[in-house]
């Protein structure tokens, strides 16, 4: 069996289409065929079946296709550990984010990072909460940041690297846009615009009212950090944003405002697997940002 069949198989499996993954193979339909059918000779049994002009897994390739491509991972995570033990400074590393680190901390990080690592590189996917935590899980990413970092699971190994408030945002022409700071009751009779149900930063802010004694009106939800944002600046309603997502700037026509009693605050950290070792460069990342934010705390 080569790594050649493998992959060939796994591209037809995915478009269930042999020209369609001949085309993006850049090889030649009867190659693939032939791949093919050679592999379904050597296991002794067909691993697709035709469907007019498509073909479609049976159910014992089903279960081959899902061993050959957490095979060809190891594989190719193989080979990029050699490489990069050749010289750990010319890795690529997958790293995952969320829409509230966006803007503000993934950059300020990479940035400091590439200065003294310049040939590394990094391959960027912004998801949710449980996308970015199942993606780690499964080898899609390297490591993913996440705020708030998730509870023990043996699963992923899990790293502080920050804590930080949350901070209500109100409309600039708010009855309480000239305090200095709030309670979080204060906003029990406000419309909410927030992230939708589902989102963890929508489940930090209903929960922090809920200690307060209130649950909040949501009258509008955003997916995006900036739209929640513009909905504020236009009236709509006040919000809850962690404090770092209002770093560079406060929204035109908003107020940030502090909140007390309760003070709500989150902790950011990074997330990598627990069932495989760390490649190289990946190693010299994560002591790069322990170091990075050690130092950043200590004039916090």
């Amino acid at each position: 069996m080569e790594l050649r069949q493998l992959r060939y198989f796994v591209e037809v499996a995915e478009r269930e289409h042999i020209s369609e993954a001949a085309e993006h193979l850049h090889v030649a339909q009867s190659a693939v065929s032939r791949q093919i059918s050679n592999l379904e000779e050597e296991l002794g049994t067909a691993l697709f079946e035709r469907v007019g002009r498509n073909v479609k897994l049976t159910q014992i390739g089903k279960t081959f296709l899902e061993h050959s491509v957490a095979a060809l991972k190891a594989i190719d995570f193989a080979v990029k550990q050699v490489e990069e033990y050749l010289d750990p400074a010319k890795g690529t590393i997958k790293i995952g984010f969320p829409t509230s680190l966006a803007s503000y901390v993934l950059p300020t990080v990479i940035s400091a990072f590439k200065k003294q690592y310049p040939n590394v590189q990094f391959h960027l996917r912004q998801g949710s909460y449980r996308y970015l935590i199942e993606a780690v899980k499964n080898r899609e990413l390297n490591l993913a940041f996440l705020g708030p970092v998730p509870p023990n699971d043996e699963s992923i190994h899990t790293s502080i690297l920050f804590s930080e408030k949350v901070h209500a945002l109100l409309p600039a022409n708010h009855p309480l846009a000239n305090l200095e700071r709030i309670n979080l009751s204060d906003l029990r009779k406000e419309n909410f615009v927030l992230f939708p149900e589902g989102y963890i930063l929508n489940k930090v802010a209903v929960d922090a009212c809920k200690a307060a004694g209130f649950v909040p009106n949501v009258t509008t939800v955003g997916e995006d950090m900036d739209a929640l944002k513009g909905l504020v600046a236009a009236g709509i309603g006040v919000t809850l944003l962690p404090e770092s997502s209002l770093y560079d700037s406060t929204p035109r026509l908003t107020v940030k405002m502090a909140v007390e009693n309760p003070a709500i605050t989150r902790t950011v950290g990074v997330i990598y697997p627990t069932n495989r070792e760390l490649g190289p460069s990946e190693q010299v990342f994560l002591k790069f940002i322990d170091s990075f934010f050690s130092r950043l705390n200590q004039f916090l």
